[in-house]
């Protein structure tokens, strides 16, 4: 199902087909270090995480992780979504892109996208966003994009402190 369309990009659910790309990305040593290892190693277990994680959120909450795809020619270059997580207030915005189309834009074209979904759409007043604290590049991604740094937060105790943004 396609959620958003910008000039350049496509945003729609991920299915069974994008297994292997999901997979791929998710092993990205930039996905690894930033996002977490999210214990998909085949494009099997990335068919499971999508049917019981993605398709679930989709259900449920009304939105989740979206697939990034160029309108021509058609390339699956990122994902992009919100996340509700318990820890938090709010969903918060996330996105990841392959390291071959990293500072060409689509990020923030991605990104800005799911946000006018959020607030439009999904009636979404406010919006959060986590990065880890040395991803200083989708830092500045989020200032760019309107949000604002609040604090340092956790998810649970035992976790890695990360730098939490809010849109203003």
């Amino acid at each position: 199902m396609i959620v958003a369309e910008t000039a350049r990009l496509t945003l729609r659910h991920l299915d069974d087909a994008d297994a292997p790309f999901l997979c791929r990305i998710f092993n990205e040593p930039s996905w690894l270090a930033n996002i977490g290892d999210r214990g998909v190693r085949t494009a099997d277990d990335a068919t499971r995480y999508i049917e019981n994680e993605l398709r679930t959120k989709y259900a449920t909450q009304g939105f989740g992780m979206y697939l990034v795809a160029t309108r021509a020619p058609v390339q699956s270059v990122g994902v992009c979504g919100l996340f509700k997580r318990d820890a938090l207030p709010a969903p918060d915005l996330g996105f990841a892109l392959l390291p071959e189309y990293w500072g060409q834009g689509y990020a923030q074209e991605a990104a800005t996208a799911v946000m006018n979904v959020a607030r439009a759409q999904l009636g979404l007043p406010r919006l959060l966003a986590i990065t880890s604290l040395n991803n200083d590049r989708s830092g500045h991604l989020l200032v760019g994009l309107g949000f604002k740094f609040e604090n340092l937060v956790r998810l649970a105790p035992s976790d890695e402190e990360l730098k939490l943004y809010a849109t203003i």
